[in-house]
């Protein structure tokens, strides 16, 4: 098992929304590079680092540049996502020294920037991020619930080349009140392909 130490970015800090609200935030620490190295020096084996400006729709500079601090102070693989648009924004990372990518709402969106960005990397290089809030897959920060439920969009990111997924019951984000693991597991069982469960891990 790989346990992947969460780091979520608002305005450059770390911080927990609870529900995926932003208006339900908690701050961690304001200097997301001593978290890093705390993770790291704990033995992590990963990073799961979380742009929520950019998933909120906002451009998130001081989280970009707590990602460079980030990149900088620890030798641990960095898993980056949260507001990536374009193959284009994918790429850049991967070139600054991120060792995957998390594409979320263009996986629904814009099917083609996963394909795109599979063709110009690796699989083990992306993964797709899918929220869900009672099954359906929430979009744009998870202010938004799309038509496709979370399986059906497994499948079909499965059929494009995607190996990996990240998934979250949003319900369960930030409240420490375990996975959503029937959910979690369906999801495993259906797409076949490897699943990192998040939103709600409280326990071994």
């Amino acid at each position: 098992m790989i346990v992947y130490p969460a780091i979520d970015l608002r305005g450059g800090r770390c911080v927990r929304l609870r529900q995926g609200r932003p208006e339900a935030e908690s701050v961690f620490a304001d200097d997301p590079a001593v978290a890093a190295r705390r993770w790291a020096a704990q033995g992590a084996e990963w990073l799961h680092v979380v742009n929520l400006d950019g998933a909120l729709g906002e451009t998130g500079h001081e989280n970009l540049a707590a990602l460079d601090r980030i990149l900088a102070a620890v030798e641990i693989p960095v898993q980056f996502g949260g507001g990536l648009r374009s193959s284009e924004d994918a790429l850049h990372l991967l070139d600054q020294g991120v060792s995957r990518v998390i594409l979320g709402t263009v996986a629904v969106s814009h099917p083609e920037v996963v394909i795109e960005t599979l063709m110009r990397t690796s699989p083990d290089q992306v993964a797709v991020g899918i929220d869900a809030r009672q099954g359906r897959v929430a979009i744009h920060g998870w202010r938004e619930v799309a038509e496709i439920d979370a399986v059906s969009l497994g499948l079909r990111m499965a059929r494009l080349g995607v190996e990996r997924l990240v998934y979250t019951d949003v319900s369960r984000d930030g409240m420490l009140a375990g996975v959503n693991l029937e959910d979690t597991l369906t999801l495993a069982r259906e797409t076949a392909l490897s699943i990192i469960a998040s939103g709600g891990v409280a326990t071994l």
